[in-house]
C-alpha cells in the first residue's frame, strides 16, 4: 500500500480531514485525520464510506456529443462555438452557468472568471442558492458582509447550543458528537432543539421545541422582546456598535408568539434559559434558510445575538452550518449571481472597475444576475439559450423538479460536466464533459467556520476526465481569451484569487487571504488546514467581538422583522405542510453515496413520515405506499408512521432520482417560491395531498445485474453483490417469471425455481445460472417480509432453500436492517446482544459491537432499541 494522502471529506460543510490510502488496484482506504481541527479524527458514515465510492462503474470516462463519443478537441470546440455564436446572435445574458458546492475553489473562481469578465453576465449561479443564499443574505445585511463570525471551538465552549433548523446529528454527524463530547466532559451545558420534527439530533436535547413549520421570526422576535423587557440588552455595545435597535424591537413587539404554535411556559423556560445563559451559541442550518422568509428568518436570529452583544466572543454567536463541502469557497470566490469575487460588490462601480482591471477583463456587467430559480425560468422562457451545468443535478435538486427536467430538455444547447452520465440532468446534455471527482482532484474548499482545506488528488484521473478549471479554461481560450486563462496549475488560480483579496481587503472587505498570495508550487502542495483572514496583521479568529462591522459605518444592524403566513397555503385538496431534508447515509442525489451498499441499507427507498392520527385518517398503512401530490408535482412513497412529525405535517427525504425511484423526486412536489431578499426557493413549505396507493401486490428483488425495474413503484439500491429492489404496482404481469427474466436481463437459459401461491396473490422465484443464485422475486399481496439483508448476501450462493423462503434458516442468524452504518451491524444483533449479554447503555452496546462509536448518528436509534427493549422485559 502507498503511504496516506491528507485530503478532506467531499460532503457537508463540516470539512472533514480524510487520510486516503490508495490499495494499488484503484481503491482507497480511508480513516479521519487526527491532526485536522476540524474533526480531530473523527468521520460519519459518509465519510466512513469514501472508498467504497471511488469505483469506475457508471463514470463519463470521455466527451459525447450528441449521445456520440468524441475527442477533446471537438467537444471544446463545439461548447466554445455555440456559446460565442449565442453571445453575438443574443447578448450575453442569453447564456449562463449553473455551478455547484461540488466544485473546488479554483474551479469556481476560474467559471466566476470566464462568465462575469469575459463573456460579460453575471448569469452564473449555483446549488448553493439553495441551501445558504438566505444566510449569506442575512449576513450581508447585519454585518456588511457574508462572515461567519465564530469557530467550531465555541460549539464546546459555549454554556448553551441552540440548534434551530438543524438536524445536526445526521447532518453535520461530527460537528453534533463535537458538541455532545463537551457536554458529557460538562453536564451542565444545555441543548436546546428547535424543530417540527423530533430527529435524531433531539436525544441529546435538554429542551425540544417543536414549533409550527415557518415561525422561526415569531419565536426569535419573542426573544427579542423578553430580551428588552428583562434588561439583558448590552447597552453600551448597541449604543456603540448597532443601529436599529429600536425598530427592530418595535417590530417584534407589534406579534406575539402564538404563531409558533408553542405552550407559554416551554416559550418561557427557553427565552429564561437563553437569557440567564451568557455563553450562547445558535447553530441554524437549512430549517432557517429554505424559507420564503429566510432572510428574515437569519435576522431574527442574529437580532438577539447583536442586542445582547453575545457575538464573536468564546462560546457565543450565531453560526451558519452550510450543507456542502465547499458552498463557502464559493460564496468567496463569486460563484453566486449577485456577488463579485472576494465579497465585492457586483452593483458597486468602484468594486466593478478593481475586478476588472485585476482581471484586465474586456467586460463586465452592471447588475447582478438570474439566481437559481430566475436562471430555469429565463431558459423555459427562451431568454437563456445556452446553458452549462457543472457536477449537479437541477433536473432533481430544483424546485418544481418536473418543470425544470423539461426545461432543461427544452434548451437549445445544454452542457454537462460531471463525473457521470447516469443522472437526471445529464441525460438532457448536447454535449457531456467527463470531470474528475473526489480523490482525484487537486484544490482547496472551505468549510462552515472559514477554514480552507486542500483537497488532494489520490487516484489517478479515470479515462478522459480533466479537472474542471481545466475544461472551463480550454473552453475560455477557445473563446478567444487564452491568455487570461493559460493556467498551469490551481495553485497558479489560488495565488491570483488570494491576491485579488488583499484588493477587496483594501475596500473595506472581510475576506483576505492575501498572506497566501505567494505562495509557492510546493508550499500550496503542503498547505495545512488554515482559517481566514490570512493577512499581514491577522489570521484567523473571530469576527465582531470588538464591535467592527464591514458597513460602510462600522456598525452592525438589527433589522425589523415580521413573521408572515406561509406563501403556500394548505386548503381541502392540499392539507398537509411538506418538509423535506436528508437520511442520514446519502448525500444529496447518491450519485456518490449510491455506489456504496452499506450505506444503501440504512434507508433504501424514499419514504414519508406521517403522524399516527393522520395515517389513520387517511388509511396510510405502515409500510404501505403513499400517493403525495402538489400543484406542481407527484412522488410515490413508503409509508413511515411516526410520532416525529406533527399533525398536519410530513416530512420526505431529498435524495431519490428518476434513476432510483419510479416517482421518487421530492422537488418535484415543491413549488418555485423564493425569499425576496436571497432567492433562495421555500423547500420546506410545499403544500400537498396524501392518499393510499391502491397497491394490488407488493415485491422484493435482489439480482446481480442491474435491474430495469417495470413497475408503477419501484427504488434501486446497491446491494453487497449487486442490487436490491422495491416494488409495487395495482396490476400483475401475466406471468411474474417471464416479467423477473426481463427486468433482470436473464436468457432463457436461466434456471427457475419458482413457488406460486394464486389464493394469496404471492409468488417466490428465484433465478440461477452456473448453480448460483442470479436473482430472487418475492410477491406477496401485503409489504414482503423477506430478510433484505440475508437476501443480498446470498447473490452468486448455491441453491438453498433459504433462496424461496427469503429467510436464513436457525443456523445462519439474520443480523436485520442496518442500523450502524460505519460497523455494517443490523437491529436483531443488536436486540440479541442486549438480552444475551444484558447490555444496559448505549455505551455497553458500542462496547460490545462498536454500534455506535464513530460517528454516532446510529445513537439515538440504539436509545430507541434499548427503550423497547427494556419495555419488553418488563411486560413479560
Amino acid at each position: 500500500m502507498s503511504a496516506p494522502v491528507c485530503t478532506t471529506c467531499p460532503y457537508c460543510g463540516v470539512g472533514c480531514g480524510v487520510l486516503a490510502t490508495p490499495d494499488g488496484a484503484g481503491g482507497l482506504s480511508v480513516t479521519g485525520d487526527k491532526s485536522h481541527p476540524a474533526n480531530l479524527g473523527r468521520l460519519c458514515s459518509k465519510g466512513s464510506a469514501l472508498g467504497e465510492t471511488v469505483g469506475l462503474e457508471g463514470r463519463l470516462l470521455a466527451p459525447h456529443i450528441n449521445g456520440k463519443e468524441a475527442g477533446w478537441d471537438d467537444a471544446t470546440a463545439e461548447v466554445a462555438r455555440r456559446f460565442s455564436e449565442t453571445i453575438a446572435q443574443h447578448g450575453p445574458d442569453s447564456v449562463a452557468f449553473y455551478v455547484s458546492g461540488q466544485l473546488l475553489t479554483e474551479d469556481y473562481y476560474v467559471a466566476n472568471k470566464l462568465m462575469k469578465g469575459f463573456i460579460g453576465s453575471a448569469n452564473i449561479d449555483t446549488n448553493s442558492r439553495l441551501c445558504m443564499a438566505s444566510s449569506v443574505a442575512g449576513h450581508k445585511r447585519a454585518f456588511g458582509t457574508d462572515t461567519v463570525p465564530g469557530t467550531y471551538e465555541d460549539l464546546e465552549e459555549a454554556d448553551l447550543v441552540v440548534l434551530t433548523g438543524s438536524n445536526l446529528a445526521w447532518c453535520h454527524p461530527v460537528l453534533y458528537q463535537r458538541i455532545v463530547a463537551a457536554k458529557t466532559a460538562r453536564p451542565s451545558m444545555q441543548i436546546v432543539v428547535i424543530d417540527p420534527r423530533r430527529t435524531a439530533t433531539c436525544d441529546a436535547a435538554d429542551m425540544h421545541l417543536p414549533l409550527a413549520a415557518g415561525s422561526d421570526v415569531a419565536l426569535f422576535n419573542g426573544l427579542l422582546r423578553r430580551i428588552r423587557d428583562m434588561g439583558a440588552t448590552d447597552e453600551a455595545f448597541v449604543r456603540s456598535h448597532v443601529d436599529g435597535f429600536d425598530d427592530a424591537i418595535a417590530a417584534a413587539s407589534s406579534q406575539t408568539s402564538e404563531a409558533t404554535g408553542l405552550p407559554d411556559d416551554l416559550l418561557t423556560r427557553f427565552y429564561d434559559l437563553w437569557l440567564r445563559t451568557e455563553k450562547v451559541v445558535t447553530v441554524y442550518s437549512q430549517g432557517v434558510n429554505q424559507s420564503s422568509q429566510g432572510t428574515d428568518k437569519v435576522n431574527a436570529i442574529l437580532n438577539c445575538h447583536l442586542a445582547t452583544g453575545r457575538i464573536g466572543k468564546p462560546g457565543m454567536g450565531p453560526f451558519s452550518v452550510t450543507g456542502q463541502p465547499n458552498a463557502m469557497g464559493g460564496r468567496e470566490v463569486g460563484g453566486l449571481a449577485n456577488m463579485l469575487a472576494c465579497h465585492l460588490d457586483i452593483e458597486n462601480a468602484a468594486h466593478r472597475m478593481a475586478v476588472r482591471e485585476f482581471w484586465q477583463a474586456p467586460r463586465m456587467p452592471a447588475a447582478q444576475g438570474l439566481k437559481a430559480v430566475d436562471m430555469f425560468d429565463a431558459v423555459e422562457r427562451g431568454q437563456i439559450k445556452a446553458l452549462w451545468i457543472m457536477a449537479t443535478n437541477p433536473a432533481v435538486s430544483m424546485p418544481e423538479a418536473d418543470r425544470v427536467r423539461a426545461t432543461i430538455a427544452g434548451c437549445d444547447f445544454v452542457v454537462v460536466s460531471d463525473i457521470t452520465a447516469e443522472t437526471d440532468t445529464a441525460r438532457l446534455a448536447h454535449v457531456l464533459l467527463p470531470a474528475t471527482g473526489w480523490g482525484e482532484k487537486e484544490g482547496t474548499v472551505t468549510n462552515s467556520e472559514r477554514r480552507i482545506s486542500r483537497q488532494r488528488a489520490v487516484l489517478p484521473a479515470p479515462g478522459q476526465a480533466k479537472h474542471d478549471w481545466q475544461i472551463i479554461a480550454e473552453v475560455a481560450s477557445a473563446m478567444g481569451w487564452r491568455s487570461a486563462f493559460d493556467y498551469s496549475s490551481p495553485a497558479e488560480i489560488f495565488r491570483e484569487y488570494a491576491t485579488l483579496s488583499g484588493i477587496a481587503a483594501a475596500m473595506g472587505k472581510d475576506f483576505d487571504i492575501s498572506g497566501l498570495a505567494g505562495i509557492s508550487d510546493a508550499d500550496y502542495a503542503a498547505l495545512a488546514p488554515v482559517q481566514w483572514p490570512v493577512s499581514a496583521t491577522r489570521s484567523g479568529g473571530r469576527f465582531f467581538g470588538d464591535g467592527k462591522f464591514f458597513t460602510p459605518d462600522g456598525r452592525g444592524r438589527m433589522l425589523p422583522v415580521h413573521n408572515a403566513a406561509p406563501v403556500a397555503a394548505t386548503d381541502r385538496r392540499y392539507p398537509f405542510r411538506l418538509n423535506t431534508g436528508r437520511v442520514r447515509d446519502h448525500w444529496h442525489t447518491m450519485t456518490r453515496t449510491g455506489k456504496s451498499p452499506r450505506l444503501s441499507q440504512h434507508m433504501a427507498e424514499p419514504y414519508v413520515e406521517v403522524h399516527p392520527d393522520d395515517a389513520s385518517r387517511l388509511g396510510l398503512r405502515p409500510a404501505g405506499i403513499a400517493d403525495i401530490e402538489s400543484r406542481t408535482g407527484r412522488a410515490l412513497a413508503r409509508v413511515i408512521v411516526t410520532e416525529r412529525v406533527r399533525t398536519g405535517e410530513v416530512f420526505v427525504p431529498m435524495h431519490w432520482t428518476g434513476e432510483t425511484a419510479s416517482l421518487g423526486r421530492a422537488d418535484a412536489l415543491v413549488a418555485s417560491v423564493t425569499d425576496p431578499v436571497s432567492g433562495q426557493p421555500d423547500s420546506k413549505g410545499a403544500v400537498v395531498g396524501i392518499a393510499p396507493y391502491a397497491a394490488n401486490w407488493f415485491g422484493f428483488a435482489v439480482s446481480t445485474r442491474k435491474p430495469r425495474p417495470d413497475a408503477p413503484y419501484w427504488a434501486l439500491a446497491r446491494a453487497r453483490d449487486g442490487w436490491r429492489l422495491e416494488l409495487a404496482g395495482a396490476e400483475a404481469p401475466e406471468s411474474w417469471e417471464d416479467w423477473g427474466r426481463t427486468v433482470f436481463g436473464l436468457g432463457p437459459d436461466a434456471e427457475a425455481m419458482v413457488v406460486s401461491d394464486k389464493a394469496r396473490g404471492g409468488a417466490r422465484l428465484a433465478f440461477m445460472e452456473s448453480g448460483r443464485l442470479q436473482a430472487a422475486l418475492f410477491i406477496a399481496a401485503e409489504p414482503v417480509a423477506a430478510s433484505r439483508s440475508f437476501m443480498a448476501g446470498q447473490l452468486g450462493a448455491a441453491p438453498a432453500p433459504a433462496h424461496l423462503s427469503g429467510q436464513p434458516g436457525q443456523d445462519m442468524p439474520d443480523p436485520g436492517a442496518v442500523v450502524c452504518a460505519c460497523f455494517d451491524v443490523g437491529v436483531n444483533t443488536i436486540l440479541a446482544a442486549i438480552e444475551s449479554q444484558q447490555l444496559a447503555s448505549v455505551e455497553a452496546i458500542g462496547a460490545a459491537l462498536q454500534a455506535g462509536t464513530n460517528c454516532g448518528s446510529c445513537r439515538p436509534e440504539l436509545a430507541a432499541l434499548l427503550a423497547s427493549a427494556t419495555r419488553r422485559e418488563a411486560a413479560e
